[in-house]
């Protein structure tokens, strides 16, 4: 019971971040993406800011990170450690093709009232009175007698793909569940000036009209972010066309009302990836 609380604390926080940090925004920043042989290290950052990838407020969670192997089995995050704006780790690239490193998060969220006063689900924890910190609220504590009971299932992917020698798509296989991307594309194959595409699906079903934003790195060096919003096509499909070379941070989002979870009432699912792209 501890641990999936736990569990559900850790993605409450990485889901909400978002949201209750307005501007600032989680994102995983990794050394490289293509690396040769099978002896190399990906180092990766992982924080929440307003600039994108310039750490200034505060570090991600590492407790919910995975890693895939090329084969997709489970591989190990080392190295981890937090500072004040920013955590690290490192993964070791020992097989070749394709990685993915990242979160997949799910919790609910919402509020309901007791007697007139409205009280919170799911959230990051709070600071009691007394200096400690206090876990928020679960489906579990609310009573029988509770109204206005509004509750939504959250879920979320935060990754990146980084590749040792020739890319590999095992990694890249949709689960059928939840808001991801079909990379018809390989993440680890763009370049500047050359348009790249992905499909976007919704358990598994093209996600028609979606908006994408696509944000470039560098923000704390101009004057404008650049971000752009982009639209997926009646097949799922984005076009995406890198005006130059860097690293990009990539977000969509999509709510509806097909729920599982008892009591939720709709849902709300991201999806976010950091590409990086090359000179030609």
């Amino acid at each position: 019971m501890k641990t999936r609380l736990t569990q559900l604390l850790v993605a409450a926080a990485l889901l909400s971040a978002p949201a209750a940090l307005s501007a600032h925004r989680l994102w995983l920043l990794p050394s490289g993406t293509i690396f040769s042989g099978t002896d190399s290290w990906v180092t990766v950052d992982m924080a929440a800011s307003n600039d994108l990838f310039y750490a200034d407020h505060q570090p991600g969670r590492l407790d919910g990170l995975k890693v895939w192997q090329p084969d997709g089995t489970p591989g190990r995050v080392q190295n981890g450690a937090t500072g004040r704006y920013r955590s690290v780790f490192d993964v070791q690239l020992d097989r070749p093709g394709t990685w993915k490193i990242g979160t997949e998060t799910a919790a609910l969220m919402g509020s309901f009232k007791v007697d007139g006063v409205e009280k919170r689900i799911g959230g990051r924890p709070a600071m009691g009175p007394d200096g400690q910190r206090v876990a928020p609220l679960t489906v579990a504590d609310i009573p029988a007698n509770a109204t206005e009971v509004q509750l939504t299932d959250v879920s979320g992917r935060n990754e990146i793909f980084v590749t040792a020698g020739a890319p590999t798509r095992t990694v890249l296989k949709p689960s059928g569940k939840g808001l991801e991307i079909d990379a018809i594309t390989h993440p680890d194959e763009l370049v500047a000036g050359e348009p790249a595409k992905f499909r976007f699906l919704v358990d598994g079903t093209p996600a028609a009209g979606l908006k994408v934003t696509v944000v470039p790195g560098g923000k704390r060096y101009r004057d404008a972010e650049g971000a752009r919003e982009l639209t997926t096509g009646a097949d799922g499909v984005l076009s995406v066309d890198w005006p130059a070379a860097g690293m990009y941070w990539l977000n969509a989002t999509y709510q509806d009302a097909k729920v599982t979870a008892s009591r939720a009432t709709g849902r709300r699912m991201s999806y976010t990836t950091t590409l990086e792209v090359m000179t030609p």
